[in-house]
Parts: structure tokens; sequence; C-alpha cells
């Protein structure tokens, strides 16, 4: 990881001059476009990071935490809301400029000099330091490592409790939104290998529920006699108690914390749409973990947190198969579907399900329209505009209208598959 390396952290403004990435406009026979520092600090959240930490919530935050600093000042808090790098910082590094070009593309020490030499290859420039951000595995344990956490930075079940927001991440939406810097054109693919943004949202999905299945079966991660309670799924105790939530989807009985499962959720439509054979032995193993990790129940021999990871190695397996996948407008179609009908089984009966949802069928919608395979009208457009009013407010999510909502959207999907 970039905050990781031992190389040398220069600061980002190597890279903001005009005929370097700091341009106002993209160049033509460029084979960047050469703006990307001029979007990055014009559009991008990243670089507001540092700076939410000087705000009101952040300082009570700090304050129920009992940072003896303020948040801006804090290890735990700078570590995602700023490059936070462990290696040498050079004189013109800014931490307040947030994340910055080196806390996701790494260190620059030793490539911001040969990366810019005439016949410099990317995979050359990777040796040097720089992180490889083109290949959607790594791009995925990247994100996540902030958006979730991962064994040198976490955002915890105390820190929500002390008041930050609920984490909400899904890799291929909140790029688009970012928005990308980057153009994939012929010369990105030539340098770089062929980019498909489903792709690196399905591999996303992967990631990301591996992240919550090895939060659960790490020691480390235990809070006295509990769990981190940030892997189980917030609104299966944050919610009135006269909101009668529970349903038999998991087989676990009520009055028991489910664990997060929205990203298996996701991973399941995959599987079903990409590797049919495979579905009953995944959704065996997911059922399992449930029961293991929730009742108790496992097999002879096992513990809960074999169980656990079990699931996590076996999505391990399975990047490999998604790396190669081509998500061509037949598959997306059966994902598309797949997601829709989740919502038959109940699958969406928690809010972060249901989120995990909304943006997949729109990001496989929107490449399905952009491949023409899919048309635009009126019942879409209007389809699409419930799902996301019924995620307007999480504490007021009715799973049965989401449903309802999806298997309208059926209808019209499938309608034009006729």
């Amino acid at each position: 990881m970039p905050h990781l390396s031992p190389n040398k952290t220069e600061g980002t403004v190597n890279c903001a001059s005009s005929t370097c990435h700091g341009s106002i406009t993209p160049w033509d026979g460029s084979h960047v476009l050469q703006n990307e520092y001029t979007t990055w600090v014009r559009m991008d959240k990243h670089t507001r990071a540092y700076q939410v930490l000087l705000n009101d919530t952040s300082k009570r935050i700090a304050k129920n935490l009992g940072l003896t600093e303020g948040a801006h000042k804090a290890k735990i808090c700078l570590d995602c809301h700023a490059h936070n790098p462990t290696g040498a910082r050079g004189e013109r590094f800014v931490q307040s400029e947030g994340i910055g070009c080196e806390g996701c593309h790494g260190p620059s020490e030793k490539w911001i000099g040969p990366h810019t030499v005439e016949g410099r290859t990317h995979a050359e420039n990777v040796a040097d330091g720089l992180y490889p951000t083109a290949k959607p595995v790594e791009q995925a344990r990247l994100c996540l490592s902030c958006h979730f956490g991962d064994d040198s930075r976490f955002v915890t079940h105390r820190i929500m409790g002390a008041g930050h927001p609920r984490i909400s991440f899904e890799i291929k939406t909140f790029t688009a939104i970012e928005p990308a810097h980057w153009k994939v054109d012929a010369d990105y693919i030539q340098r770089k290998g062929n980019y498909d943004p489903l792709r690196v949202w399905a591999i996303g999905q992967a990631i990301a529920a591996q992240q919550i299945l090895d939060t659960v079966s790490d020691p480390k991660r235990r809070d006295g006699l509990f769990p981190e309670l940030v892997a189980f799924d917030c609104h299966a105790c944050h919610h009135a108690m006269s909101d009668k939530r529970w349903n038999a989807r998991l087989g676990i009985g009520p009055g028991r914390v489910r664990l997060n499962d929205s990203n298996l959720l996701m991973l399941r439509a995959i599987v079903r749409a990409i590797d049919p054979g495979a579905s009953a032995a995944f959704d065996g193993k997911v059922r399992a973990m449930h029961l293991a990790v929730s009742t108790g129940q496992k097999p002879a021999g096992k513990t809960e947190v074999d169980m656990v990871k079990d699931l996590s190695a076996s999505i391990e397996g399975m990047l490999p198969k998604l790396e190669q996948t081509r998500f061509e407008a037949m598959t997306m179609r059966r994902v598309l579907l797949a997601l829709i009908d989740e919502s038959r089984e109940s699958s969406y009966s928690d809010y972060a399900g249901a989120e995990q949802a909304y943006m997949a069928i729109t990001n496989v919608s929107n490449d399905l329209l952009a491949a023409g395979t899919l048309q635009m009208s009126g019942e879409l457009r209007r389809g699409m505009a419930d799902l996301l009013k019924s995620l307007a407010n999480d504490e007021k999510y009715k799973p049965d209208v989401f449903a309802n909502q999806l298997l309208a959207l059926r209808g019209v999907v499938a309608a034009q598959a006729r």
C-alpha cells in the first residue's frame, strides 16, 4: 500500500506543473490527459478529506474518543483523511492537501523522474514504486483500505459510536463520481491492459466481502468479549423497537446480530450469472458461515472462525476467474436480472444490501445502455428513480416497497429482451 511504502513521499506539487499533470485542458497527442492534477484539485473530494477533520463533527468525534489532540493531528484520523506515509517525507510534502497523488499512486521518490522518459513502460514505473491502480484487485484493495479498513488502518465501531457517519462504498460508483481523472483509450489499453468497469465492480464486491470476513476472523479485531461490530449490519440493532424488521432469510432466527452481507449478496448474483454451476456450492458456504457466526452451528471439527476463513478462501479462489471474465452484453444482462431476482428471496431486507443493489443495478444498466442493448424509456427512467427514492432515508427503508419496485423493473428489462 502507498502509505506503507519505504520510499520518500515528495509532495503533490511535483505533479502540478502545466507541462506535467496541471494543464487546464487535456492535451492532444499525449498518452495521458495532463490535466489530472487540475481535475483532482478542482473536483475530487479526496482533496478536501483533510479539511473535514477541522469541522465541528470531527472535533466532537475526537473528544468522544478521548483523543488528546485534534482529529487533524491524530493518526487514527489522518490515516484515511490524508496521505499519512510511514516512510520519509520530502520538504515539499503538505499533508493538509488531503489524499494527494502519492496517497494512491505511491511515494514518488524512485519513479517521478524516470516516468517522464521517452519509451519508459508502465511496468518499469510500477517496479520503481508506482502503485498498480490499473489492476482491479490492487485498485479494490487500495480503495477499501480506507473505505472499510485493513490491517494497517481501520474504521472501528468505536469510531462510529463517537459520531462517524456510516461507511458506504462501491468502487465503480465512487470512481465515477470521484470523478475519474484518466481516460481509457487505445493508448491506455496498450500500456496498462484492457479495462472493464463492470469487472472492477465485481472484483470490488469480492474484495469488500473478504475484508468483512477477515475482520470477523481476526483476533486483533475483538473489542473485549465482542467481535468488531463494524462488520455487522448496522440496522440489525439501530432501528426503532417498534419496527419489526426480522425475517427468515438467513435461517438464523430472530434476536441475533447479522453480519453485513451486502457484498456477499452482490457476489452471489455475480456467481449465478457467470458460473451457474458453482452457485449452489457458494450459496451453501455463505449460509453455513451465517449459521456459524450468528448461532454457533457448525460441522464437527470446525470452529466458527474456520467457517469464516473457508468462505474468505473461496472468494480468494474466485478472483482469477473474475479477472478473466469478459462482461459482454449477454453477461451483463444476466448479472442485471440476477441482481433484481435477489429480491424474490427477501435478500434486500436490510438497507445496506438494497443500497449496494441500487448502485449495482444502476452501473449495469448504464453499461447496457452504452452498449446499445438496453434502451432508455420512460418506464426504465421512472423505475430507477423509484428505487433511488426508496433509499432516501435509511431509517425509513421499507424492504417490501423496494422489492415491488424491483419486480416492476424486471418487467421493463425483460420486455426489451423479447
